[in-house]
């Protein structure tokens, strides 16, 4: 969910008040490469199921219908597509689509091809022209792209949000409380959502006991010898509760420095101090 998204529900809600109907929004899931590439593990995506609902849930949608994407659908053809799912499925009355729309078996429908069948079918089409930031296009590409650059001021600005991370807070070597900087450590409840550039983050956390500020770190710590797995470790300021086994979600506000590995942990100790205060010199403007 992007801000070019979001102009693309707006404009629905507009024509629903004018006709006086009811807003749809069609997806699919699993992912297509999910199926189709099964063996692919290197997926990432923006968003989970469950925060693309939360998302949603903000706005003035009426409906979400998310139908299985399966092997036997992406074979259907562009013509059977909308019979199926836009006039048999769910009587619409005008499709509004994105500029780069795709649908049907190897993508080959288009906004002509809706034009097409809109004749055809009795319904109206409409194109949304891509939303541009300082002449930028926005597209989740370019999200993706930010993100692999610990860029999350681009990010930011092109989701109309701070890019989160959500999970369970899962008991690990306990190693940040030993020098003085206890952790939470995120295990994600999506295994296929994006991870950022390896790095120390402002962050600003949502536990069950408010929300708080503090430093995420992202990254395999290279100081504790640690192996390629990716841990994402957030020290939160003034707090002390215990949230082993409780939900959290952290949101990546600025990307501070490079993961580094250090010469000791009283090395270390230091760059943590001196990323805290630098946190909090950015929190306040």
């Amino acid at each position: 969910m992007h801000l070019g998204h979001k102009s693309l529900l707006q404009r629905i809600a507009e024509i629903a008040k004018r006709v006086d109907g009811e807003t749809v929004l069609l997806s699919f899931y699993p992912h297509p490469r999910m199926v189709l590439y099964p063996e692919d593990h290197r997926i990432s995506l923006l968003t989970s199921p469950e925060e693309k609902i939360a998302e949603l849930s903000k706005t003035a949608l009426d409906h979400l219908v998310v139908h299985p994407f399966t092997s036997e659908l992406s074979r259907l053809s562009a013509f059977d597509y909308v019979r199926d799912f836009l006039v048999k499925g769910i009587n619409a009355h005008t499709v509004v689509v994105g500029h780069d729309h795709r649908f049907g078996r190897n993508r080959e429908g288009d906004f002509k091809t809706l034009q097409e069948l809109s004749d055809v079918f009795g319904f109206q089409v409409e194109e949304i022209p891509a939303l541009e930031i300082d002449d930028i296009e926005i597209s989740s590409t370019k999200i993706r792209s930010a993100l692999e650059r610990g860029d999350m001021e681009v990010a930011t600005t092109f989701l109309g949000h701070p890019y989160s991370l959500s999970g369970k807070v899962i008991k690990n070597r306990q190693l940040g409380s030993t020098i003085g900087f206890p952790t939470a450590n995120l295990q994600l409840g999506f295994q296929h959502k994006m991870i950022p550039a390896n790095g120390v983050y402002v962050s600003h956390v949502q536990t069950p006991f408010g929300a708080f500020n503090g430093v995420t770190n992202i990254g395999i710590r290279p100081t504790m010898g640690d192996s390629d797995k990716v841990h994402i470790e957030t020290h939160i300021f003034d707090f002390d509760n215990n949230l082993y086994d409780e939900a959290v979600t952290i949101e990546l506000l600025f990307r501070l420095r490079d993961e580094m590995k250090f010469t000791s942990v009283d090395v270390l100790r230091s760059a943590i101090k001196t990323d805290c205060e630098n946190a909090k010199q950015w929190l306040r403007g």
